[in-house]
């Protein structure tokens, strides 16, 4: 049989190939070198290359849904769960100096030419049947501590507020990194079509620390999985109502012409924030229907305004904030952020946290024991504390009734509840003064990387590559703390 096939390609020579071959990769490292989004279009491309990016979640996940109760301004552990009654044997001594060691301490404290140990004012009593320590000031939280994990060796980087909770919030104390929340929806995805699958609430009328739309940013993710603020009032979402004369049939008819146009220039251009735009148009058409309905607290029982306390029925309380973080749990919204300020006291703590811990106590027990009773609380995983410790020592001056606590990034005690964690158990332990950790330190990252393991994810594996770095939430460190898993 006659072929009429060009053989001229058959006898290339060594150096033939050579030649093709290189100039072909030069042009491929130059493109890279200029600019690796020019060259291959995108960012995301570049990810595409990433062979650690599995498909998710990595195992068989334990939790479904995430809701994060970040008290911003770091509440003092040893007023609330730390018990240390050494402190009150000792209560105006001065700390000893082989105790502090060398810390950094911050300005508001290095000044002072006195340490003297402060106890607490309040009582602690063991409670339930696991005898975990708790003082007076949270009777309501006291009373569920057999479904709870506290975590009491907690540490950090970061001595000051901003970068303490951006750290804790981003993985990096400087901003830019994204958020917990969009690392979940970039690697998981959605449950619900017609809600976010990150939502950020904020107590309204608090007053503290800044809190920066960078504590729930997608940093460098597609801007599709940044946090979606929910305000309290008229209008939960800005700018979401058509304005005037426009009618949900003419929104919709545009969005169809604007999504035409729009993947035009996509397949024109290639950047890919072209479609995470569009998908947020979408998505905000969808959520004018879905909002209200979610934000509508007048369906629910009197019971239920009695469990989360008599402040859940006023819209932006953190009462009534944890009441609408269960019903965007129920509409499985992956992460559900709550902010509630206020926590940083130097001064005058005893008053300060008297008030501060009667805001969340009754609403925060009352929302654990709703997920229960409804079988949420089987694949959702709650969250809370802040993003560092307070001192054992006075701020200032100390006196019998009175004293203030500076930031102490060596301890602090956050708790847990819900999917994949063991109920009724305390993790790691501080010295008699409450000011190092003794027993099983837990960093920051190894908080993160146990949150990714329950709900399915590999810390290590689900990076984005970033101007020539694979980036990940727990940055380069970071292990999944397994004593805390059931």
């Amino acid at each position: 049989m006659n072929c009429n096939h060009d053989h001229s390609d058959k006898n290339y020579s060594r150096r033939d190939f050579l030649t093709k071959t290189s100039l072909g990769l030069g042009a491929l490292s130059l493109g890279s070198l200029m600019s690796p989004t020019d060259a291959y279009g995108s960012s995301n491309f570049l990810n595409l290359l990433d062979s650690n990016k599995q498909k998710l979640p990595h195992f068989a996940p334990k939790a479904k849904r995430v809701i994060y109760l970040f008290q911003s301004g770091a509440p003092s552990q040893l007023d609330l769960f730390d018990y240390k009654p050494k402190l009150n044997e000792m209560f105006g001594q001065e700390v000893p100096k082989s105790i502090i060691g060398e810390q950094r301490l911050t300005g508001m404290s290095a000044g002072q030419n006195s340490f003297p140990m402060a106890g607490s004012l309040f009582n602690f009593k063991q409670h339930g049947n696991s005898g975990a320590w708790m003082s007076d000031l949270m009777p309501h939280t006291a009373k569920i501590v057999d479904e709870l994990c506290f975590i009491k060796s907690m540490h950090t980087d970061a001595i000051n507020h901003d970068p303490a909770m951006t750290l804790i919030q981003t993985g990096s104390q400087l901003p830019g990194r994204p958020s917990i929340g969009s690392w979940l929806s970039y690697g998981l995805g959605s449950d619900n079509k017609n809600l976010p699958e990150f939502v950020v609430l904020i107590t309204k009328g608090e007053t503290g620390q800044p809190l920066y739309s960078k504590l729930w940013g997608n940093g460098f993710l597609p801007s599709e999985h940044q946090g979606v603020q929910f305000r309290a009032g008229k209008d939960a979402v800005l700018y979401l109502e058509n304005p005037p004369g426009v009618s949900a049939n003419v929104r919709e008819e545009q969005l169809k012409y604007l999504n035409k146009l729009q993947q035009i220039q996509h397949a024109d251009i290639g950047d890919p924030e072209i479609l995470a735009r569009m998908s947020q148009y979408e998505m905000a058409f969808r959520m004018q229907t879905s909002v209200p309905e979610v934000m509508d607290l007048s369906d629910e029982p009197e019971y239920i305004f009695d469990l989360y306390g008599k402040d859940s029925k006023t819209p932006g309380t953190f009462a009534a904030n944890c009441l609408m973080a269960r019903k965007l749990a129920e509409k499985d919204v992956k992460f559900i952020q709550l902010y509630h300020q206020g926590w940083d006291m130097h001064s005058t703590l005893p008053k300060s946290i008297r008030n501060k811990s009667r805001e969340v106590d009754q609403a925060t027990a009352g929302l654990i024991k709703d997920l229960k009773q409804r079988g949420l609380l089987e694949d959702t995983l709650v969250v809370w504390g802040g993003e560092f410790g307070r001192t054992n020592y006075s701020q200032g001056l100390l006196k019998p009734d009175d004293y203030g606590r500076d930031h102490h990034p060596r301890c602090f005690t956050i708790f847990m509840a819900g999917a994949g964690i063991k109920k009724g158990i305390t993790l790691g332990a501080t010295d008699e003064f409450g000011y190092n950790i003794t027993e099983r330190p837990v960093h920051v990252h190894d908080f993160q990387a146990t949150l990714m393991h329950l709900l399915g994810i590999d810390h290590e594996k689900l990076t984005f590559k970033f101007q020539g770095r694979r980036y990940r939430l727990t940055d380069v460190s970071g292990n999944v703390v397994n004593e805390i898993l059931s």
